[in-house]
């Protein structure tokens, strides 16, 4: 394995950065086929079938009894999954079939997408669906984001894995809550599509291109095999899977929108392989379930006791009224997507010191992408949001100020511990960083 100071790259910025792409280089090894199924139902007299998987290449670093186990009895018996439908393109109808932008989204049923990968994908898993919803992501609110974290934690007492479906405009969002939620080290795999699925009407003929069909199909691949076992949420779209931590939709319209910033994919499927080039932080607790789950237990708050969190924007000489109108508004925390490394205009700075004063809680963030955000404050509740992109930081705030209302040190350990998770590369017996 490659050293970590040959790796090491001349940023401030904490360990996370600088291990995971060391990761990259050592999670490599060659494991056997995953599922041998025949045909069914046999009546099709179809070609055998031997399951979507034929060969995976795992991160065989993970020191972990449980993730090993997972992976073991994936390839012993047919895995259960359980797909969640919440709408969004993967589910549309556009209005001719060379029609990738004009098209109405969340028409289908998640069990017809399914069935439609019939009988391919019942060698992969034995597959469930459940219709959560059926609307854009953007129409969701917090209260059914709690709500969606307990239908995935229903799912997964009698499944081996959970995918779950949404549009593509809020998908980073959906899949860091989940993240920050579930409390079942199960894999979780969010994913959806580009264009739509059916021309005319839902049961018509495949949109030409239809990114759809291949990124369920290849979703349910990925949580039948236990590859993300203790990884928390993933999301799946273009053969490619990522950290709901660190992913972000980047184009409007491109295939490709979904990227990792500065990280990079957590691993590729290539037809019948799937290649987990690097693993969340998080896995290396896989073997403690207590130390792996979040706080952020759901079934023990109701939906009302989240409370409200914004962001706002930094630019040119920004006015720092809608801070102070946000914090009047009864606001109990803000996320502030600064220039460069969290800047931001001396109004918007005199706003947030008189309501940080007054009890609203900030975490600063920066408005370019990536990059990483350091300092705070230890005497007002300022807190450094590190490289959360703002939406992330905005979910993690809001789920802090839930379980730690009144307590602004546990707030802000959970910001700068679970919002960045770190790889822990000090040798045994010397202080953790």
């Amino acid at each position: 394995m490659p050293s970590l100071k040959a790796r090491l790259r001349p940023t401030p910025r904490r360990l996370t950065a600088v291990l995971v792409p060391v990761l990259t280089a050592a999670l490599t090894a060659t494991v056997v086929s995953l599922v041998q199924r025949s045909p069914e139902p046999a009546a099709l007299a179809l070609p055998p079938i031997t399951g979507a998987v034929s060969a995976v290449t795992g991160p065989t670093e993970i020191r972990s009894v449980a993730y090993t186990q997972a992976v073991a009895a994936a390839k012993a018996r047919k895995p259960k999954v359980t797909v969640i439908g919440t709408g969004g393109t993967i589910s549309g109808v556009a209005t001719s079939r060379s029609s990738f932008t004009d098209y109405q989204s969340g028409r289908i049923a998640i069990g017809d997408l399914v069935a439609r990968l019939q009988p391919e994908i019942g060698q992969v898993a034995d597959v469930s669906t459940v219709q959560f919803g059926n609307k854009g992501s953007g129409g969701y609110t917090i209260a059914e984001f709690h709500a969606l974290t307990l239908a995935v934690e229903t799912a997964l007492k009698t499944s081996d894995g959970v995918v779950v479906t949404s549009g593509t405009d809020t998908m980073e969002e959906f899949a860091y809550w989940l993240d920050l939620t579930v409390q079942n080290r199960k894999p979780v795999v969010m994913t959806g599509a580009m264009r739509p699925w059916a021309a005319v009407t839902p049961d018509g003929p495949q949109v030409i291109g239809a990114d759809g069909p291949a990124n369920l199909y290849n979703s349910i691949v990925l949580a039948a095999s236990q590859s993300t076992y203790c990884y928390g949420t993933v999301l799946l779209l273009g053969d490619e899977f990522h950290a709901a931590r660190d992913v972000t939709k980047t184009s409007s319209y491109r295939m490709d929108t979904f990227q990792t910033r500065e990280l990079g994919v957590l691993g590729w499927i290539d037809g019948p392989n799937i290649k987990v080039g690097r693993a969340p932080a998080r896995v290396d607790a896989c073997d403690a379930k207590q130390r792996w789950m979040t706080p952020f237990n759901l079934s023990k708050i109701a939906p009302a006791a989240i409370p409200r969190v914004e962001i706002v924007y930094g630019y040119q000489q920004a006015g720092g009224e809608a801070i102070t109108a946000f914090a009047d508004a009864g606001v109990k925390g803000i996320v502030t997507a600064g220039t460069g490394a969290g800047g931001l205009s001396s109004a918007q700075s005199a706003a947030r010191t008189a309501a940080a004063a007054k009890g609203v809680a900030f975490v600063s963030t920066t408005r370019t992408g990536s990059g990483s955000v350091y300092g705070g404050s230890t005497t007002s509740p300022i807190i450094a949001g590190e490289d959360l992109l703002p939406q992330k930081a905005r979910l993690l705030l809001l789920l802090s100020l839930a379980f730690a209302p009144d307590d602004v040190p546990k707030v802000r350990d959970w910001v700068t511990t679970l919002g960045n998770p770190e790889w822990n590369t000090v040798p045994k017996g010397n202080p953790r960083d």
